[in-house]
């Protein structure tokens, strides 16, 4: 798709002292205006079926880890599934069916905010359909549309219980079994791990590889169906309503119209599957912390202790503003992101930095918000009635799943050359993307490689508008100072080889685009300047402690500790800012509740 840029006159400035800046999403006033309006009326009615079973029965159901079929029932009459997860060339010219990235984030948040076992099921499905949607087997293609249109599940069938997701060592042994007059047929035998969905899926897709050929030329990806005879479901390997299984493939039959990827197709097919799933893990993040911090400012708000409210002290209102502003950063960065998504092509492949910061840094961010308002509100986060107990043991999963955030950084760092030194200064970036449209690049991403070749847009224009701003002008100089240590005292030849050691420097790298798209998104939104400055102040103080760890290093030279030391900084203070944006925070404090 080429998406159209939005025009200025479309941007409407928030107004002074919205509560939360109207950017905490609020099931009560659910608004999605750059959705069309069927789209709009699917997610509302998703509201209203999660509002009117309510929060009662969502607990018990948590506790009691009830299968969710009566969410797929509801999703299945709504048409969700459908509708948003068919990408446009196989929807047989229906126009509601389409890959559409606004609003498959939007699912990603709103499902998120109720229960990660329901956006689970989706995601899940989501990357078992990569695969299928990325292969030229028209056959193939159709089934997963046609069970779609059904209401049915999908599921990835990519890690193994001694390998992981290492794409390198699989034990699922395909052994050529003959030819089907259409081609060649296999049995598959081996197991698979920790494959959400794997109980029900109607189709899932299987990575293996062919006995006797070596190397990448050997790989497979093949469609297996859950219900077969020679399909071994053994358990659910995890403590939750999601089902997470393990299952066995005995001499399971494999035809030719099964085969989906052969030889490196298989393996790209299993990277670019994961690039597509793992954007949706931020915005997820994000649907958690927007419930937990309704549930958190509400209560705090609303209890006296020692004569006064909780929300009077000091240390409270320090720890709600920083985790909205945490939290709005969050949001303003993932759905920046979507825009170098959906303007991705085989000459603009930048999504492949954005991607993993989505997927790293805004999951850990989602971390740092529950653990400020688990502070505040402290016991009564444990309590079984509280959907915060909820997000407090959820919000722990998503930096772990689709690659660890210490994969996702040793990805992250291979742009690090590109983006600060080789900036193309005739590149700009990308428009806009809120159009509806079908995003069919991300199902032909081609082969994984040339990372090192893609080129950026200069970092700085991003800031440089908001130079008034005096958080922001610090915290560019931050990052300037940061560019010039990487000339001057930069890893030497052992310590980019010690992980340990690149993962803080990448801490301190990644704050850089992050602020990047910040700045963008603020734009287009018209941000109150309060509210970024605040955000700001947050990312100094990540930076200054990013730089006190990598000073205590033990391989830190000695030019790279004095760097260090120079670079640890206070944010500038601002107290009538600080108390605008805690104004606005704590304005959201009964504004929304969970039916019961």
């Amino acid at each position: 798709m080429e998406p159209s840029a939005s025009p200025e006159a479309a941007v409407k400035p928030i107004a002074p002292g919205t509560p939360g800046d109207g950017l905490i999403l609020n099931p009560s006033a659910y608004s999605a205006e750059h959705l069309e309006p069927a789209d709009q009326a699917r997610l509302k009615g998703m509201i209203d079926w999660f509002e009117k079973r309510g929060k009662k029965t969502l607990k018990d159901h948590d506790r009691e880890q009830t299968w969710y079929s009566d969410f797929l029932e509801m999703q299945a009459g709504l048409g969700i599934f459908s509708s948003f997860l068919t990408p446009a060339r196989d929807g047989e010219g229906d126009p509601e069916k389409r890959w559409d990235t606004q609003r498959i984030c939007a699912f990603n948040e709103l499902s998120a905010f109720y229960g990660l076992p329901y956006w689970y099921t989706w995601q899940v499905s989501i990357l078992g359909l990569g695969p299928i949607f990325q292969s030229e087997n028209a056959g193939a293609r159709k089934k997963a549309a046609d069970e779609l249109a059904k209401g049915e599940i999908f599921a990835f069938g990519l890690s193994e219980r001694e390998h992981g997701a290492d794409i390198y060592s699989t034990d699922m042994v395909l052994r050529p079994a003959g030819d089907d007059g259409a081609g060649e047929t296999y049995t598959a035998t081996g197991g698979k791990y920790y494959i959400g969905n794997g109980n029900e899926a109607a189709m899932v897709s299987v990575f293996g590889r062919v006995d006797g050929i070596d190397g990448a030329d050997g790989y497979v990806f093949f469609a297996a169906n859950s219900q077969h005879a020679n399909y071994e479901l053994v358990r659910n390997v995890v403590n939750s309503q999601s089902y997470v299984s393990q299952f066995n493939l005995n001499a399971y039959p494999v035809e030719s119209a099964d085969v989906l990827h052969t030889g490196p197709g298989a393996f790209d097919a299993a990277l670019n599957t994961v690039n597509i799933g793992k954007f949706n893990l931020g915005f997820a993040s994000i649907g958690i912390c927007e419930h937990a911090f309704w549930e958190a400012i509400t209560h705090a708000d609303s209890r006296v202790l020692y004569g006064m409210k909780v929300t009077d002290f000091p240390h409270v209102s320090q720890a709600f503003t920083d985790a909205f502003a945490r939290l709005v950063a969050m949001k303003l960065f993932a759905n920046r992101s979507i825009d170098y998504f959906r303007n991705a092509s085989l000459e603009d492949r930048r999504y492949l930095l954005f991607n993993p910061l989505t997927k790293m840094k805004v999951t850990t961010e989602g971390e740092r918000v529950v653990d400020l308002l688990w502070d505040v509100i402290a016991a009564k986060g444990f309590e079984r009635d509280m959907w915060f107990e909820m997000a407090a043991r959820d919000i722990r999963a998503l930096p772990k799943l689709e690659g660890t955030v210490h994969v996702n950084m040793a990805l992250v760092l291979k742009f690090m050359g590109s983006y600060l030194f080789n900036a193309d200064s005739d590149l700009d970036a990308p428009p806009r993307a809120l159009e509806p449209g079908d995003d069919d690049f991300l199902f032909r991403q081609g082969p994984a490689r040339g990372l090192g070749k893609i080129r950026f847009s200069p970092w700085r224009d991003a800031f440089e508008q908001f130079s008034d701003v005096p958080n922001v002008a610090l915290f560019v100089e931050k990052a300037e100072s940061f560019k010039q240590f990487l000339v001057d005292a930069g890893p030497d030849e052992a310590q980019q080889k010690d992980l340990d050691y690149l993962l803080t420097l990448g801490e301190i790298f990644t704050l850089i685009p992050y602020g990047q798209l910040i700045c963008e998104q603020a734009a287009f939104i018209g941000l109150p300047h309060d509210t970024l400055d605040q955000i700001f102040d947050v990312l100094i103080r990540d930076f200054s402690a990013y730089a006190a760890e990598l000073h205590g290093k033990t391989s830190a030279t000695e030019a790279q500790q004095e760097w260090a030391r120079e670079a640890i900084t206070k944010p500038v203070v601002d107290h009538d800012r600080f108390n605008a944006v805690w104004a606005k925070t704590r304005a959201l404090a009964g504004g929304y509740e969970m039916n019961e």
